[in-house]
């Protein structure tokens, strides 16, 4: 290689025009397509009711309830016919929030006390539960078709397919928290343009902290639904945590990327308050109203604890009776579950732990019945089975796409995958911190939609953005379609024992592919 020399002429110089990037981040937001969004988006929905409403009394234990509808059931029943309260006379007291009971008497009261009344809460849960994850998802990838591919996961998934089908709680955290989500998102993008707004205008730089947002209406929603959620189950708080700091880093977020000259200060001075009154305040709030008819009754269970069970007088005195004696009904509430636990000898045949989650490796069997009075298989032993059971073909995937979403979230910095795992995350993480406590796999319901999303996002991307070549999107959407016949085809194979149709005692013990699931 030549090497240049002071007396070597100097190089001549092409110059070329440079443009410089953007001042600001592109503030259109979502797909376009509004109209073919919502045909799609609908044309999905009434598929996940068909699925979901399909045979929704069957099956039942002679006519009552199976598995722990046992609890819920009745005491949906006694909202009813009881003034709005519940109690739980086998217990001696009612272990979660009003919030489900009181959705599930909805159906009682329209249909009665059969499978119809006692899941009918359930499945309309389980349908638009369907309906946002499309929404969310298009939002999020700005595609109506990645949108409609994370509905028909969802839609193919066993274990929420199971759970909609089912009067129990969690289908109802899941719904309540991915609507949140939803809701944050949204509120993203409408900060976003709100910023863009005042950036055109010309007034980022009016003050180092940047402009104050306003009312955040859709925040707001967001804390509405963490008050539903918490309503539902206890378990909603850990959403209020990881959504309430998610809802921080967006802030801090839009203000870098408008270039206000202290985006952390802003974030914490302009929009933390409001933030602790949306996602803190607001669920408070929500909660208690979901007890509104135990505060109205006489007789709901510790209603009036204060001057029976816990004085009139001392520091907390000047707090409403009512307001003490839910605290006190509660604090025995958390007892009972505190004492759910291994170490005290409460051990459950179907228990799982948070690790086997991800993948379903331990499900849980709802229903099960065979012998002589078991027939319609066309054979001589027939068996019928509920198992919660996540489609393999879905779930056994989890190990490369969380691996994809982290690799996204920490080196592409890509916040769709990131926002995505904080709720999947918050479904799953706190488990691990309470393992000698009794758990089960459909603790997992909440864990679903947020990984649909992952895994919908990780498709979209196995087809290509719009820029690449024909044969390069072609050839991916091939495997994508390949993907998802794979698993509607394995929900298929399922189908039998996620809804107790009548199957053959041989083909039982085929469906029951690892060790783990017997």
């Amino acid at each position: 290689m030549t090497q240049l020399t002071d007396e070597r002429p100097a190089p001549t110089v092409t110059t070329s025009t440079v443009r410089p990037a953007p001042r600001w981040p592109d503030a259109s937001f979502g797909p376009t397509d509004t109209k073919r969004g919502w045909i799609v988006t609908l044309v999905v929905t009434a598929i996940a009711a068909i699925s979901r409403f399909v045979m929704l009394n069957y099956p039942t234990d002679a006519g009552t309830p199976v598995f722990d509808e046992k609890h819920y059931a009745p005491q949906a029943w006694q909202v009813v016919t009881g003034g709005g309260v519940e109690d739980n006379p086998g217990y001696g007291l009612v272990v979660h929030p009003p919030l489900a009971k009181q959705l599930m008497a909805i159906g009682e009261a329209m249909f009665g006390y059969d499978g119809w009344g006692w899941r009918f809460a359930s499945a309309v849960a389980g349908t638009v539960l369907v309906l946002l994850v499309v929404r969310i998802t298009r939002r999020l990838t700005r595609s109506t078709m990645i949108g409609a591919i994370a509905g028909l996961l969802l839609i193919a998934d066993g274990l929420t397919f199971v759970s909609s089908r089912i009067g129990m709680l969690d289908i109802f955290t899941a719904l309540f928290v991915t609507a949140a989500f939803g809701c944050l998102i949204v509120d993203r993008d409408d900060v976003r343009l709100r910023m863009a707004r005042v950036a055109v205008e010309g007034r980022i730089a009016l003050t180092p902290f940047g402009p104050r947002h306003g009312v955040r209406w859709w925040r707001f929603g967001a804390g509405v639904c963490l008050g539903l959620a918490c309503g539902t189950k206890w378990s909603g708080l850990y959403f209020v945590a990881f959504f309430g700091v998610l809802c921080i880093a967006f802030d801090i977020a839009a203000r870098r990327a408008y270039r206000v000259e202290r985006p952390w200060v802003g974030a914490l001075r302009r929009d933390l308050l409001p933030a602790l009154w949306a996602l803190l305040v607001v669920p408070v709030l929500v909660y208690l109203a979901t007890y509104g008819p135990w505060f109205a009754s006489e007789t709901g269970v510790e209603r009036h604890a204060v001057g029976s069970k816990i004085g009139t007088g001392g520091a907390f005195g000047f707090i409403p009776d009512a307001l003490r004696s839910l605290w006190y009904y509660s604090s025995g509430v958390l007892e009972f579950h505190e004492g759910l636990t291994n170490s005290a000898g409460n051990h459950h045949p179907w228990e799982s732990k948070p690790w086997t989650w991800p993948m379903g490796l331990r499900p849980m069997l709802y229903y099960y019945a065979d012998g002589p009075d078991v027939s319609g298989c066309g054979g001589s032993e027939c068996v019928k089975a509920v198992m919660l059971i996540g489609t393999p073909a879905l779930w056994w995937v989890a190990v490369p796409v969380l691996g994809w979403a982290l690799w996204c979230t920490v080196v592409r910095r890509d916040w769709r995958f990131a926002a995505v795992l904080v709720g999947y995350a918050a479904a799953l993480v706190p488990w691990f911190f309470s393992l000698d406590r009794q758990m089960y796999y459909f603790y997992a319901v909440a864990m679903a939609p947020f990984y649909v999303m992952l895994v919908a996002m990780a498709l979209g991307q196995v087809i290509g953005k719009a820029r690449a070549g024909k044969e390069r999107r072609s050839t991916g959407l091939l495997a994508v379609c390949l993907y998802l016949g794979v698993v509607i085809a394995n929900f298929a194979w399922l189908y039998p024992i996620l809804t107790a149709l009548p199957i053959s005692n041989h083909l039982w013990h085929q469906q029951l592919w690892l060790p783990s699931w017997r």
